[in-house]
């Protein structure tokens, strides 16, 4: 991948690395800690040594934008109802086999038709299209996470609020820098043992533990998870328990949880979807040991996507797939019982 001198100087020069022997660069934006020799990519592809320096080739080469629904990220307790401007690049720094944005996740810049946009540029577009927020998303932001920095302090100026869709699979040094300017973020728990993890990622669970504790404990960012469950991979009732006892020992009950059904793509062509009613199974064993707000997704299920108030058990937030039908909530409170939801609701 030997790019001329003039190209090279077009490039962006990224953070997080370290000169290592053998004349390679070690980068420490993510646990994977890539060696990469001269004129190689590392994992994500994105992020390559250029005569000894590393360079981020996503910066500013978004691979396109779209308007969504937040509740399609999916995130339930941040601004629901709202559209938001969602936009990713090449590349990922995760292996999963049942990618459902592959296309992208697993594209390189050079095959497929890149933007150019600057992140003065995605402060704009948010604007034209009154979007209150930007979401960075379909393949893992985490690679670009200059690129985040950058977009997300200009739209923060700008009262624009930024939201991250992601693996958390990340340095613990770098997310400090990479997620100081974001106010939201949804976290795939891909599931809840190392050897899926390994197996169906070629990466390791409790480096996503990690950042679950951080953004809990030491940020004020809002956040939700999903867990996409896959036929006899990750759906076991026994693994969804441990997955729930763990969140409520570390998060607390009060962290939406989403189970997602699955559907066949990339290499995992063999499995079937996920039944609807293996997600209501989930959702119940979720309900029943104390998380409070657990939802359903990639299915029409209007009870498994309503908010309902944790006390009074009315439904606050009506949803049919990512549309909301309803909205009674006063402000961020329980019209009925004044019990206030957790979240971002202004």
């Amino acid at each position: 991948m030997k790019l001329e001198v003039e190209e090279i100087q077009k490039l962006k020069l990224a953070k997080w690395w370290e000169l290592a022997d053998n004349n390679k660069i070690l980068c420490t934006l993510c646990p994977r800690y890539c060696k990469i020799g001269d004129g190689q990519p590392g994992f994500c592809y994105i992020r390559q040594n250029h005569g000894g320096k590393l360079f981020t080739t996503g910066y500013g080469r978004p691979t396109g934008f779209a308007i969504d629904p937040i509740e399609k990220k999916p995130l339930n307790h941040f601004l629901p109802g709202t559209p938001i401007l969602s936009f990713g690049t090449a590349g990922c720094n995760l292996g999963c086999k049942f990618c459902q944005n592959w296309s992208i996740s697993k594209a390189k810049l050079d095959e497929i038709n890149a933007l150019t946009e600057s992140p003065e540029d995605v402060v704009k577009l948010a604007k034209h299209y009154n979007t209150p927020s930007i979401a960075y998303t379909y393949n893992d932001p985490t690679i670009f996470g200059e690129y985040v920095i950058d977009i997300s302090r200009i739209a923060r100026e700008e009262g624009i609020k930024s939201v991250m869709v992601t693996a958390g699979y990340i340095d613990k040094e770098a997310r400090k820098e990479v997620y100081n300017y974001i106010d939201a973020a949804n976290v795939d728990l891909k599931g809840f043992t190392d050897r899926f993890y390994w197996k169906n990622t070629f990466s390791h669970l409790n480096d996503v533990l990690d950042t679950l504790i951080w953004l809990k404990n030491e940020t004020d960012i809002w956040f939700e998870i999903t867990t996409l469950l896959i036929p006899d991979e990750n759906d076991s009732q026994e693994e969804i328990k441990n997955e729930c006892e763990w969140i409520l020992k570390n998060l607390g009950d009060s962290i939406p949880l989403h189970f997602t059904a699955f559907h066949p793509d990339f290499k995992m062509m063999n499995k079937e979807r996920t039944p609807e009613s293996t997600l209501t199974k989930a959702r119940k064993i979720a309900l029943k040991m104390g998380i409070k707000y657990c939802y359903v997704g990639n299915v029409y299920n209007r009870e498994g996507q309503t908010t309902y108030c944790p006390v009074c058990g009315e439904p606050l937030i009506r949803r049919n797939w990512h549309s909301v039908l309803e909205n009674k909530l006063v402000v961020n409170k329980c019209f009925s019982c004044n019990t206030e939801i957790p979240g971002f609701f202004a």
